[in-house]
């Protein structure tokens, strides 16, 4: 019985935090199944620790400690995760050769956001949550080494005090503000832009992911382009080449990607942006291909990242959450 209790009891003070900590591990580690796994690593220790909790600090920052000292364990040995705009320029010329798939690169992921619980009733909590997430900053966070990047994501995302990062990693507090203070150098240096701001209304929003699902199902170009911002970049993880400028990339795509009846997509959302889950025909039906993260300024796309796995359809799972 007293098993039990404990059981219950444990699950009710960290069942909660389970979406956050997971957001945390994924801008850890870039990628969603990793993530997962150091979650999981997270409640096992938790729970074989419980006995011990002193309830000296909260039971959500005794997680994250638990969290980030996991996640600060695993990046020892893994690289970085990677987009193709992290290794090199882009092409303005849709004729060029792309380069060959390279599955071996452990690419960044996309996170789907019914993972994360940045859906609910408070518009600021939601825009918080999902700013957290976004692809561009998560793949700035790669630029940095695994201790900045806990400390820029327990200070600047999660908004815990000097004092508490300083706990839970074992350091000072001088330690944590002299690598905060780099960190966030590093991360203007690697240029995230702030587009974050930039992102229309829902009904916005949703009305352009409609546009952009149809004209893409229909191979329409000439709508394709009315969607597309004039400095509109494309890149397609694992094939390192990516292009810039909206000539380039609806060349690519009308001559090498878009045919009527070709692909099917479904709207959803990840990283806390506008996404499409993609199924390409064969003979057999619509094959599970992968997922578009799109970036929207205004009423216009600045930027769709293609993840070409098709294991991330099951992911995002068969009803996809919009808004």
């Amino acid at each position: 019985m007293e098993t039990m209790v404990s059981n219950l009891e444990f699950a009710g003070l960290t069942e909660p935090f389970r979406p956050e900590l997971l957001a945390h591990c994924y801008r850890m580690l870039g990628s969603v199944h990793d993530a997962e796994d150091l979650v999981q690593e997270t409640y096992l220790r938790a729970w074989r620790g419980f006995e011990h909790f002193e309830g000296r600090s909260s039971v959500r920052r005794w997680l994250y400690k638990i969290a980030t000292m996991a996640c600060l364990t695993a990046l020892e040995t893994r690289p970085r995760r990677p987009l193709p705009s992290g290794l090199g320029a882009p092409q303005d010329d849709h004729h060029v050769t792309v380069a060959e798939r390279e599955p071996e690169v452990p690419w960044l992921q996309p996170v789907p956001d019914r993972l994360l619980g940045t859906r609910g009733d408070d518009p600021a909590v939601v825009a918080a949550a999902r700013s957290g997430v976004r692809l561009a900053f998560i793949a700035a966070l790669q630029f940095l080494s695994a201790r900045q990047r806990a400390v820029l994501t327990l200070r600047d995302v999660l908004a815990f005090r000097t004092a508490e990062v300083a706990e839970m990693l074992g350091t000072t507090t001088a330690a944590v503000d002299s690598t905060l203070r780099r960190a966030r150098a590093a991360m203007s240096d690697a240029g995230p832009v702030p587009e974050d701001l930039a992102e229309p209304d829902a009904a916005t929003r949703r009305k352009l992911l409609d546009d952009y699902v149809d004209a893409f199902t229909r191979a329409d170009t000439d709508a394709l382009v009315r969607l597309l911002r004039t400095d509109v970049e494309l890149e397609m993880p694992p094939i390192p080449t990516w292009f810039t400028g909206r000539t380039a990339v609806v060349g690519f795509l009308s001559t090498r990607v878009l045919r009527p009846g070709l692909w099917r997509l479904g709207p959803s959302r990840a990283n806390g942006q506008a996404a499409v889950v993609i199924r390409k025909r064969d003979d057999d039906g619509y094959r599970p291909y992968g997922a578009q993260v799109l970036t929207l300024d205004g009423t216009r796309v600045s930027r769709i990242t293609s993840f070409n796995d098709p294991g991330l359809v099951a992911l995002f799972g068969r009803t996809p959450a919009v808004d």
